[in-house]
């Protein structure tokens, strides 16, 4: 078993070091201040192949692994938790779904684009009634000759106000039973019928827009289903499980930024004659932060050298995200207790730690339903 990263992941690790200090870190304060979705970082990531990490090269992408988008996710959310979510859900789950189930004409209409950063993904499976409940979606699409027609609402659609493609779940049958009447849809910004309505006003992420979906008799060529008809569930599933993946490095990512910016201000921050660093309450602090994000961090790779060896990797994402994301919380809870009263001021960024990392106990599947996953595996 080897626990250190190759010269090639360690070359990808770097590039997003690199990438994140000098354009996602700059301004990320204020992009969250002021709402701004980072669309200028994400073009900026597709010169470096980070909008396309998973891509085969054949289609413009970076051919590289789950593993390295893993890394280059862990680095920028480190900067910036919002720029970290466009680009997870975009490499993640919209991506990952033309590469898993996509056809031929499919790849060579969307990859490219897509991997370059000419266009921006998103993925839409949440509704109003159907949240941890994916299966009870009641969006509905019903065949129309060579087209379906769309009818319904999506909420909690992250990148949606920049978002060209979106991968889009819809019951296209009312007799089968939940999950098996669910269909996979690629539809593009400019259909007639669909627009981007509601962008929501969140706790954290706020650079990062989600917004509400509306389908009004919106016809998608049949040439845009993803996948077979009926068969969008399982679709969806699998990508969850890579989505997930995503939130723990960014939950690891978000403890990294909490380890280090504890570090920068207790060796800074003075009292009682000398620097809080020198204090056995501020040192057990950093040393409980330290431990549990190595663990976080060692079972993030884990599941994401599985899903590269193309072996299963459900139960093992579940124990990534359920830990990389109370850890997350964990660290900008004590990094603010770390800043005392400095900590809950703007002008320190373990605030913007402490809110962003509260969705990461949400999105990608909440805190009890990757319980609810992991535990069945052990009942099994």
């Amino acid at each position: 078993m080897e626990f250190r990263l190759n010269e090639d992941q360690q070359m990808v690790r770097d590039s997003a070091r690199e990438y994140a200090a000098t354009h996602v870190l700059p301004g990320a304060a204020q992009r969250d201040v002021d709402r701004e979705f980072p669309i200028v970082p994400f073009k900026k990531a597709g010169e470096y192949g980070f909008t396309g990490v998973c891509v085969p090269e054949e289609y413009d992408g970076a051919g590289l692994g789950s593993l390295e988008l893993t890394l280059v996710l862990m680095e920028v959310n480190a900067a910036c938790a919002s720029t970290g979510v466009t680009l997870s859900v975009h490499n993640s789950l919209c991506l990952a779904a033309l590469i898993n189930a996509g056809n031929d004409d499919q790849k060579a209409r969307y990859l490219g684009k897509l991997a370059t950063g000419e266009m921006l993904g998103a993925y839409a499976l949440s509704e109003a009634g159907s949240g941890s409940d994916a299966a009870a979606l009641v969006c509905t699409a019903r065949a129309d000759g060579d087209e379906f027609v769309l009818e319904g609402t999506k909420l909690w659609v992250t990148s949606a106000s920049h978002a060209d493609m979106f991968v889009v779940f819809a019951r296209t049958s009312q007799e089968a039973k939940r999950s098996r009447g669910i269909t996979a849809f690629l539809v593009e910004r400019d259909t007639p019928g669909f627009r981007v309505s509601k962008k929501e006003d969140k706790l954290g992420i706020r650079a990062s827009s989600t917004c509400e979906l509306v389908f009004e008799e919106v016809r998608v060529p049949a040439i845009n289903v993803l996948g077979e008809v009926g068969h969008g569930f399982p679709i969806a599933m699998e990508l969850l499980d890579g989505g997930r993946i995503g939130i723990a490095a960014q939950g690891v990512g978000i403890a990294r930024a909490s380890i280090e910016a504890s570090a920068r201000y207790a060796k800074e921050r003075h009292a009682f004659g000398k620097p809080i660093a020198k204090f056995g309450a501020i040192r057990a602090k950093l040393a409980e932060m330290r431990a549990r994000t190595d663990a976080s961090e060692l079972l993030t790779l884990r599941a994401a050298w599985l899903k590269d060896q193309g072996e299963s990797h459900t139960v093992e994402a579940s124990c990534a995200k359920l830990i990389a994301s109370q850890n997350a919380n964990f660290c900008a809870r004590e990094a603010v207790q770390i800043h005392g009263g400095a900590g809950y001021l703007e002008d320190f960024p373990v605030e913007r730690y402490m809110r962003d990392a509260r969705i990461t106990e949400i999105y990608e599947g909440t805190t009890e339903i990757q319980r609810m996953v992991i535990s069945r595996e052990v009942l099994a």
